[in-house]
């Protein structure tokens, strides 16, 4: 099991890094990745403060990716950002799509999915179809959420990245023990999007670490 979008104390979450992988490690996660928001500001920091649990992870039996997620950016900085976060020691980046619940400023869901550093549009909203054929291009891929208000869309997510040829990943967007996702829980947001049992298998399988070293 993986979730690549996590968040703890160091952004808008609730728990410390280390708390928020064990609780992981006992619903059975053996890949997390930690995400928190960041902009131009706090981007350093995080990366600095999270890449000091990863052998702490390593003793519950998680592999742990510290990253981010750029968060409420301009479109224009985001490819900057995301490269200098990767030249920082990100092992991922999130970018935080048009959600239909926060003002997300237009273009960010192309500037994303147009971006050679970026790895994850999360949450993406009403994606338009060219956009979910240029992450496709560049290897990004498009996040199924169970994060309340931002998973009003997965349907139209899933089904635009099939259309495009898009690789699809699950995550939380946890803020909070209660938001973490048990294995059916996991199972029943990617179904729910309209995936048939094949394409769930590969979703909510996926190996996180070959495909971050592929792309």
């Amino acid at each position: 099991m993986y979730d690549l979008h996590t968040h703890t104390l160091r952004s808008d979450g609730e728990l410390l890094p280390l708390e928020l992988i064990r609780r992981m490690a006992v619903l059975g996660y053996d890949e997390v990745g930690i995400a928190d928001h960041v902009d131009s500001s706090s981007r350093p920091l995080v990366l600095e403060t999270a890449d000091a649990v990863r052998a702490s992870a390593a003793h519950f039996g998680v592999r742990f990716y510290p990253g981010v997620e750029l968060t409420h950016v301009p479109p224009e900085e985001i490819d900057r950002l995301a490269g200098r976060a990767r030249a920082e020691g990100a092992a991922f980046i999130v970018v935080h799509g048009e959600s239909p619940v926060e003002p997300v400023a237009p273009g960010t869901n192309r500037a994303a999915c147009t971006s050679d550093h970026v790895d994850v549009l999360a949450h993406p909203g009403l994606i338009a179809r060219e956009d979910a054929k240029a992450a496709a291009d560049h290897g990004i891929a498009l996040e199924l959420t169970s994060r309340g208000g931002h998973n009003r869309t997965n349907g139209h997510v899933a089904r635009i990245a099939l259309a495009a040829g898009c690789r699809l990943v699950v995550s939380s967007d946890a803020h909070a023990p209660h938001d973490l996702m048990t294995a059916s829980a996991r199972e029943l947001v990617v179904r729910g999007a309209g995936l048939d049992p094949r394409a769930t298998r590969e979703v909510i399988d996926l190996n996180i670490a070959e495909w971050l070293r592929s792309s």
